[in-house]
């Protein structure tokens, strides 16, 4: 896991974002995790083989440390930890500056673009994430 490159995704607060309380509602979470590792699929993945592959979340866990405010400088940062088959397993931080505004732990499956079947991720693809010498797969 401390092989894994990390990828940084910005995230814009939308007005939209912002619940009854002033405060970024729970489910924009979920939003920004979807595009945050779909980004870091698409950047780190070879571009021969992102087309080829669809992801489907199957399980988020999220812990909310702190609330996040419209106007927020926020960054998610993603981590592959391991893959399994056609299962990813990542870990995404979403900071405001140095303070962590929520941990998420999620699975996701990949899923074969044509058939929409489960596709297993290649040791040779799953490389890509990872600095050299730790594939975890």
């Amino acid at each position: 896991m401390s092989n894994a490159l990390p990828h940084h995704y910005p995230i814009g607060i939308d007005p939209a974002d912002i619940d009854f309380m002033g405060h970024v509602n729970n489910a924009s979470y979920l939003k920004w995790v979807q595009a945050a590792v779909i980004s870091h699929w698409q950047r780190l993945a070879p571009p021969e083989v992102v087309g080829r592959h669809l992801w489907v979340a199957l399980k988020h866990e999220i812990t909310y440390r702190k609330p996040t405010f419209l106007g927020d400088d926020v960054i998610a940062t993603v981590l592959l930890e391991k893959v399994h088959g056609a299962r990813a397993f990542y870990e995404t931080i979403i900071r405001r500056g140095d303070e962590v505004l929520a941990e998420i732990k999620s699975s996701w499956c990949s899923l074969d673009a044509e058939t929409l079947r489960p596709a297993r991720i290649a040791a040779n693809v799953v490389e890509h994430f990872f600095r050299k010498g730790d594939g975890a797969i």
